[in-house]
């Protein structure tokens, strides 16, 4: 067997992990990421670990260019057609409001009104047609599309989730109008009911589009030239891979490809540790992702809010994203009180220690001032090592207005990051009714392990667990992903209602999708196996249940099924009132041979006591001579305490003065508060 390589594209570094079966040892490195052309970040990875086109079986890519063009509002010069009358729908939204206390908010909508127009069409929800659709109106349209230099054209029609035929007959006639366009219906990315998260989900898949499908098109041609031939997988929200010429399809799907490939590897890691409730906490150069897992399985969202009113209607591991990382600017506020980001240095210029042009104060340069970062470590990418006086003058120059010391300023910048981080980590466990002290948190990225040993303490997490390759996590979690599809179709009918050859109809259409979408794919895969769920509801109710079905399973066993599962989370049934099929749901997966293990086996404790490799002075309110370890020699079973610091190439530990460290059987490190 050849090697599979996973490569996650940060914005600050582009991961790679590399895994080349039992005969040669796995591989990391973080390299600058090149923001203007992320694939040049990715080819520059390659090189530096001197990997050959030969050496590869695969390379699954996780990448953050959907994230960023979606908050950066740069993606395609994107239009909406929509039913007569829903125009301002994206607008509208559920009139809600970014702060609870605000009266007003702005909404930035991905396609200005401008760009949004009405054709003439009604369908009603069982998909009756109540009116045709105007083709002469939406041939006016298109040569309005043409005046304006749209790239890529969403159809969104009202209740087309019941019958596509109207959506499908428009992408038919813009295509011959303009074969240029890329043309996206809303029932191809989404086919459920929720009428303005449908057409949103619609339109962040049209609005990403071109950027995403010029993206890959340009990495297949530079992977050419180097040699590499064979099908690249790219990592998608779900937790899953696809290839990457299906890519411009499903561009909505990457949006949060990176992190959760992060938190996919974290749940394998802990499970093996004997860790089934998790707290995932990935702090990188720009941003920190907080991910819950609940007995060995990540959370998965159905509906994700991508910024104010662009929520997302698209199975995604549910991430939260908040703008601190190692890059993150300290400044004051025009109230004079010190703040951290979400305002990031990112790769360029990057930290004032990394000699690359920042002036601005940083959390990394805030470690630097506190010893916690080596001085000597070459984290820039280019060889040279740290500018300690640099980041010492920044952070001073930021202490005088503060009236505070140098050190107390770095204490103060990570205080701040730290606190903000750790309400993200209420919000996702106490606000829901988790109690944090049974959880463990996995510290993940290149800064994650350095700064969990506070938010372990600061949330009253039990315990830190820090993989052994913790700041290319993501990477790693690239190269074991399996393929995944998932397909879903509103329903919204009484079961007491539906016929059985139209229930057993839609359980083979779905399966047959799958299969499809599998094959089509090309990615080898060893097994495909296809799950499915309905989500189910008493007639009358808002929100469904999602209950394990199986193929050919009647209206009374599906109904059943419902109330036992009801019964389990809510103590009780309703009785005889009639039961509602709302969505049903197929997911595919197909598991890769060639993907990665994520742990060797289980090895015996040592009984030696860990020796330290250096040692330095390190603040934790006082200046400590902190013992400094190589995590190379830390072996199994070895246990030693705080204050002390683990080194690796791709991350660096703190230990605080009270706290104590076991190295486990899988190498990773438990952190605990004494």
């Amino acid at each position: 067997m050849k090697g599979t390589v996973g490569i996650d594209v940060g914005g600050t570094f582009t991961d790679l992990y590399f895994f080349g079966g039992d005969d040669r040892p796995h591989q990391i490195l973080k390299v600058p990421s090149t923001p203007h052309d992320p694939s040049i970040g990715l080819l520059n990875a390659l090189q530096a670990a001197s990997l050959r086109p030969g050496d590869l079986d695969a390379i699954v890519h996780g990448t953050t260019i959907a994230t960023n063009a979606v908050i950066e509002r740069k993606g395609a010069r994107c239009a909406l057609i929509t039913t007569h009358g829903f125009r301002d729908l994206i607008e509208l939204g559920r009139r809600d409001r970014p702060q609870m206390y605000g009266l007003h908010g702005v909404h930035e909508p991905l396609v200005p009104r401008h760009l949004r127009f009405e054709v003439a069409e009604r369908i009603d929800y069982e998909g009756r047609v109540l009116k045709p659709l105007d083709e002469a109106g939406l041939r006016a349209v298109a040569q309005e599309l043409q005046a304006r230099r749209v790239e890529s054209v969403v159809i969104a029609f009202l209740h087309a989730y019941a019958n596509t035929a109207h959506e499908e007959r428009a992408r038919q006639i813009l295509a011959e109008i303009n074969p240029a366009w890329e043309l996206v219906t809303a029932t191809s990315v989404v086919r459920e009911y929720y009428e303005f998260e449908r057409t949103s989900t619609a339109v962040v898949q049209g609005y990403l589009q071109p950027l995403v499908a010029r993206y890959a098109r340009n990495l297949s041609e530079k992977l050419g030239d180097w040699g590499f031939c064979r099908e690249v997988a790219i990592m998608q929200s779900n937790g899953g891979v696809a290839p990457l010429r299906q890519l411009g399809q499903r561009s909505a799907y990457i949006v949060r490809s990176g992190p959760a490939a992060g938190v996919t590897a974290a749940a394998l890691i802990a499970a093996e540790s004997g860790f089934s409730h998790v707290i995932t906490g990935d702090m990188g150069g720009t941003s920190f992702d907080v991910a819950v897992i609940i007995n060995g399985k990540p959370e998965v969202a159905e509906l994700t809010n991508l910024d104010f009113r662009i929520p997302l209607r698209l199975p995604m591991i549910d991430v939260h994203t908040i703008g601190a990382g190692g890059g993150s600017i300290a400044y004051l506020d025009r109230g004079g009180m010190l703040q951290v980001g979400p305002r990031s240095a990112g790769a360029v210029p990057g930290p004032v220690a990394y000699r690359r042009g920042g002036v601005e104060p940083t959390v990394t340069d805030a470690n630097v001032v506190l010893g916690r970062i080596n001085p000597a470590s070459q984290m820039n990418g280019d060889g040279s090592t740290l500018d300690v006086e640099g980041a010492r003058r920044a952070v001073a120059e930021l202490g005088g207005k503060l009236g505070l010391s140098t050190e107390k300023t770095a204490e103060a910048i990570l205080a701040v990051v730290n606190q903000r981080m750790a309400g993200r980590m209420r919000l996702m466990s106490i606000e829901r009714g988790l109690d944090p002290r049974d959880f463990a948190l996995v510290a993940f990225g290149g800064a994650g392990p350095m700064h969990g040993g506070a938010l372990i303490r600061e949330v009253g997490v039990s315990t830190m667990l820090v993989p052994k390759y913790p700041g290319v996590l993501c990477a790693l979690g690239c190269a074991h992903a399996d393929l995944r599809y998932d397909i879903s179709q509103t329903v919204e009918k009484r079961l007491d209602r539906i016929d059985a050859a139209e229930l057993a109809a839609m359980f083979v259409s779905q399966r047959e999708q799958a299969a499809q979408q599998v094959a089509q794919s090309q990615v080898p895969v060893d097994a495909v196996v296809i799950a499915h769920n309905a989500d189910m509801a008493y007639a009358g109710q808002i929100h469904c249940l999602r209950v394990r079905v199986e193929p050919g399973m009647s209206q009374s066993l599906l109904e059943q099924a419902f109330v036992d599962a009801y019964r389990t989370q809510f103590g009780n049934t309703l009785n005889d009132m009639p039961v509602v099929l709302v969505n049903l749901r197929t997911v595919a997966v197909g598991s890769r041979s060639s993907a990665a293990a994520v742990k060797g086996a289980e090895v015996r404790a040592s009984q030696a006591q860990p020796q330290p490799a250096a040692t330095r002075p390190v603040h934790f309110q006082r200046w400590y001579d902190t013992p400094v370890y190589r995590r190379d020699d830390l072996l199994p079973g070895m246990h030693f305490y705080g204050p002390a610091i683990v080194e690796q190439s791709d991350t660096t530990t703190v230990v605080e003065p009270d706290m104590s460290v076991t190295v486990d059987l899988h190498s990773n490190l438990l952190v605990k508060v004494k």
